[in-house]
C-alpha cells in the first residue's frame, strides 16, 4: 500500500474520531466507568506518575500510551506485563509489534484485570456466596510517520466486563499525534483517549467510557542526564473537586477542595527519568490526582510518588515499578521485554 493511501486512510480515521469526539464528550457525565483503561501496562510510565503520552523511549512497553509513539523501530518486539494493584487486584497482558513498511506499524495487545474474590448478596445483605469480578481489553494499533518528525496512530480497543451474572461489551478508540524533534530531544503529543461507547449493557443503564482529552511534553536539556516530562489530561473538564477528610475531629472537619490550584495539579502529572546510559533507567514521578483521590484513606507521605527502574540486556528488558497511594496499599508492577529480531538470522 502506498504512503499517500497510508496517510489518507488514517486521516480519515482522524477526522472521524474528531467528530465522534466532540460529540461524545459533550455528553460525558463526571463519573465513568471502564476507568481500569488509565492503568497503563508499562512499569517506566508508572514510575514516572501512571500516564505519559510524549515519551520517546526504545522500551516497547511505552507505545500503549499514545499508538503515534509506535514506530517500524519496534519491530519484533514483544512484551509481559504484571501489576499488582489494590486490594487483591492483580492485572497482566501480552503486547507484540511488527513493522508495516518503512513509515508504519502495527501492534496488538491482550489485557487483564482481575479484581479478587468479592461476597456475593443482596440488598438486604444476604450473603449468596463468592464471585470474582474481570475485565479484559483486546487491542490493535496503527501508525504512521507523515514526516521525519510528525507520527499519527489510532488504537482499537475490544472491551468485556464480567461482573458475577452480569456481562458487557464495549468498544473504544484511540487517536494520537507525536511531534519530535531530535535535535533538542523535545517531544510533543496529543492523544483524545477512549471514544466509544458500550454495545452491550450490563443491565438497563449505560455506562460511559472515561472519555478524555490528553496533552504531554518530554525533554531533556543539553547533556544533563535527565529528562523531564509533563502530562496535562482530563482535559474534557476542569472543576475535579476532592474533599480533604481532615482529621477526624469536630475542630477540623472535612472540606470540599475545588480552588484554582487545586483543580490545577489534578490535571497534571510530572516525571523525570534518568537517561545517562541506554541499558538501564530510574524513573520518578508526582501525580496530585492519585494522591488526593486516596484522601479519604490513611495514606502515608509517599502518597502520589512513583519510583521505576530497570535494564536492559542482550535484546531483553525487564523494568519495575512500585507506588504506595495509601498505607495499606502498595502496588508493583513488573515488564518483561524482548526484541525478536536480535536472535532472528
Amino acid at each position: 500500500m502506498s504512503f499517500q493511501k497510508h496517510k489518507n486512510i488514517l486521516g480519515a480515521a482522524v477526522l472521524a474520531g474528531v467528530v465522534f469526539f466532540c460529540h461524545s464528550a459533550a455528553k460525558a457525565d463526571s463519573s465513568p466507568a471502564y476507568n481500569f483503561l488509565n492503568v497503563t501496562s508499562s512499569a517506566k510510565i508508572y514510575g514516572l506518575g501512571g500516564m505519559n503520552i510524549s515519551l520517546i523511549d526504545d522500551d516497547f512497553m511505552t507505545t500503549e500510551q499514545n499508538p503515534a509513539l509506535l514506530g517500524p523501530e519496534f519491530n519484533n518486539n514483544i512484551g509481559l506485563d504484571y501489576m499488582h494493584y489494590i486490594g487483591g487486584s492483580n492485572f497482566a497482558g501480552l503486547r507484540y509489534a511488527h513493522a508495516a513498511g518503512e513509515r508504519g506499524a502495527w501492534a496488538v495487545g491482550l489485557r487483564y484485570f482481575g479484581y479478587g474474590s468479592m461476597k456475593e448478596a443482596d440488598e438486604m445483605g444476604n450473603v449468596y456466596g463468592t464471585f470474582s469480578p474481570s475485565d479484559v481489553s483486546f487491542n490493535a494499533s496503527y501508525a504512521h510517520d507523515f514526516t521525519d518528525r510528525l507520527r499519527g496512530g489510532i488504537t482499537l480497543k475490544f472491551l468485556y466486563s464480567n461482573y458475577a451474572e452480569y456481562s458487557a461489551f464495549a468498544l473504544a478508540t484511540d487517536l494520537g499525534f507525536n511531534y519530535y524533534d531530535p535535535d533538542r530531544d523535545l517531544s510533543l503529543s496529543f492523544v483524545a483517549a477512549n471514544l466509544g461507547g458500550q454495545i452491550k449493557r450490563f443491565n438497563e443503564s449505560y455506562d460511559r467510557l472515561p472519555i478524555d482529552v490528553r496533552l504531554g511534553w518530554s525533554q531533556s536539556f543539553g547533556t544533563f542526564p535527565v529528562r523531564f516530562s509533563i502530562t496535562a489530561w482530563n482535559l474534557t473538564r476542569w472543576h475535579l473537586p476532592y474533599t480533604d477528610p481532615g482529621d477526624g475531629t469536630e475542630m477540623n472537619p472535612p472540606v470540599l477542595k475545588d480552588s484554582f490550584s487545586s483543580n490545577l495539579f489534578r490535571h497534571l502529572i510530572f516525571g523525570a527519568d534518568l537517561i545517562a546510559n541506554p541499558n538501564y533507567f530510574i524513573s520518578l514521578g508526582y501525580n496530585y490526582k492519585m494522591r488526593t483521590d486516596m484522601s479519604t484513606y490513611s495514606r502515608s507521605f509517599l502518597s502520589g510518588w512513583t519510583l521505576g527502574g530497570g535494564f536492559r540486556l542482550r535484546g531483553f528488558g525487564v523494568s519495575l515499578a512500585l507506588a504506595q497511594p495509601h498505607k495499606s496499599a502498595t502496588t508493583l508492577m513488573f515488564n518483561l521485554s524482548c526484541n525478536l529480531s536480535e536472535f532472528i538470522n
